[in-house]
């Protein structure tokens, strides 16, 4: 049974009860077996049926038979997801792993269910489990990652709605003028909502704004805002530029992470 197979375990049992056809003790366990074995197989019919409410109940049935069944936990917290109820899911994931700890099945549907609740840190410690556990899975190493980029960038956000750190949209010719002639250091970025390349660079410059909270940082749509991109010159997607109290001092097409990065440092920082 603590193997998942269920029906060797049913079979086991059987043979047992004809060795000691009169022990109650033997006779229990059998019936325990059996309904375990066919809650169980009912379970994982259902499910390969797209019936995932049904299964979720067939399950629990054999858990109430055998409730450190860390198997079925499993199963169910897989059924929740399945209809999209993940605090449900990431509950019996953990009680599956308070069972059987590292268990790797659990481990990713976990991690799963949380990162659809967005928690990133819960979803990161999961991941590195596996990553212990599975140590050439390029696949886990990928999700890693990933939740560890989400868990950067939320902890980014928070910071930034704390501290009123946000980058500024501008659409009018005046109010864009008048920032860029502030005192102080603006970054002006020129996109567009369909480049991919803006759609790469987006979260980054989100991050730049929280790193550095003294530098200005405009947002400019050239697809929305015609009349700031024909004044500018804007030519090429993304463009960005720097301006010190109405001065422009630097103008980067297509700049990379770092070269951006490097130069609006630089810009801060005289």
């Amino acid at each position: 049974m603590a193997l998942g197979r269920f029906e060797n375990a049913a079979t086991a049992a059987e043979k047992a009860s004809l060795l000691d056809y009169s022990n109650i003790e033997i006779s229990r366990i059998v019936n325990v077996v059996k309904m375990v074995a066919r809650a169980r197989s009912r379970g994982n019919d259902l499910f390969s049926s797209g019936k995932f409410s049904e299964a979720c109940s067939a399950y629990g049935e054999g858990l109430k038979y055998d409730n450190s069944n860390y198997i079925l936990y499993c199963n169910r917290a897989i059924c929740w997801s399945k209809l999209g109820l993940w605090e449900q899911s990431v509950q019996d994931c953990n009680q599956a792993l308070s069972i059987q700890p590292n268990y790797t099945k659990a481990l990713f549907r976990r991690a799963a269910s949380n990162a659809k609740l967005e928690r990133w840190a819960e979803v990161v410690k999961d991941y590195q489990a596996l990553k212990r556990e599975l140590p050439n899975n390029n696949e886990v190493a990928e999700s890693l990652r990933q939740a560890q980029l989400a868990l950067e960038k939320s902890r980014l956000v928070v910071y930034g709605t704390q501290f009123g750190v946000e980058v500024e949209e501008m659409s009018a010719l005046d109010k864009f003028k008048a920032a860029i002639a502030s005192a102080g250091v603006s970054v002006v970025y020129f996109k567009e909502a369909s480049n991919e390349l803006c759609e790469e660079l987006s979260p980054f410059i989100n991050t730049l704004c929280v790193r550095y909270p003294s530098v200005k940082f405009i947002k400019v749509d050239v697809e929305e805002c015609l009349a700031i991109a024909k004044a500018e010159s804007i030519r090429s997607i993304p463009t960005f530029k720097i301006y010190k109290k109405g001065e422009k001092v630097k103008e980067m097409i297509r700049p990379n992470h770092q070269l951006l990065e490097d130069s609006v440092r630089k810009s801060s920082s005289v």
